[in-house]
C-alpha cells in the first residue's frame, strides 16, 4: 500500500504559522522551523505577560493608594485594615480611580474609616 501524506493539513498548518511570523525578522519570518519555534516562545511571552500584567496593576493601584494615604497621615495597611473592620468592601482598582480622579470623596473616605 503505497504511504499517503495529508498535503492539505500539512500546508495549511505550515501557512497559519509563516502567516503568524508576519514581521518577524530574516529568516524568522519565511523558514516554517525558525518561525515554528519563535512563535512558539512569543505565545509563551504572551500567556506569562497576561498574567505580570494583573500583578502589575495590583502594584501600581497600591502605590497610588498608598500615597493618598499618607498624605492624609495614614499609612496603605492601616487604611486597609480600618476599611475591612468597617466592611467597606471597595477593591484596590476603584480605590486607586478615586485617590487620582475624585481626591475629595478620598479624603471623605478616608475621614469616615478613621
Amino acid at each position: 500500500m503505497p504511504r499517503s501524506s495529508n498535503a492539505v493539513a500539512s500546508r495549511a498548518r505550515r501557512k497559519r504559522v509563516l502567516k503568524a511570523a508576519k514581521g518577524y525578522y530574516g529568516k524568522r519570518k519565511n523558514v516554517y522551523t525558525v518561525a515554528k519555534n519563535v512563535m512558539e516562545k512569543g505565545l509563551t511571552y504572551s500567556y506569562v505577560g497576561r498574567k505580570l500584567k494583573k500583578r502589575e496593576y495590583r502594584a501600581l493601584w497600591i502605590a497610588r493608594i498608598n500615597a493618598a494615604v499618607r498624605a492624609e497621615g495614614m499609612t496603605y495597611s492601616q487604611f486597609i485594615h480600618k476599611l475591612n473592620e468597617k466592611n467597606i468592601d471597595l477593591n484596590r482598582k476603584v480605590l486607586a480611580d478615586m485617590a487620582m480622579n475624585e481626591p475629595e470623596s478620598f479624603k471623605n473616605l478616608i475621614l469616615s474609616v478613621k
